[in-house]
């Protein structure tokens, strides 16, 4: 009896092993997370740059919000 490995037989050692396995795999996920989550926090920001309005006043035309004579005066606005 002491051979037995209970109701489970080989079943119970293999579960054992597989849940030993996720166990750390989880684990390897969560510290290599943790440390992306970390470096994305200190590294300076990759986003868009500050515009300056002439720039923000270029991008409107060019979508069509305004029309020439409001971009013409607003430049020249700007450039005072």
């Amino acid at each position: 009896m002491m051979s037995d490995w209970g109701s489970f037989g080989w079943w119970g050692m293999g579960f054992g092993m597989l849940f030993m396995l996720l166990f750390w795999v989880l684990i390897i996920l969560g510290v290599a997370a943790l440390i992306r989550w970390l470096m994305t926090q200190s590294a300076p920001s990759r986003g868009p740059r500050n515009k300056t309005p002439l720039e923000i006043v270029q991008e409107r035309y060019a979508r069509g919000e305004i029309d020439r004579e409001e971009y013409e005066q607003k430049k020249r606005d700007l450039k005072q």
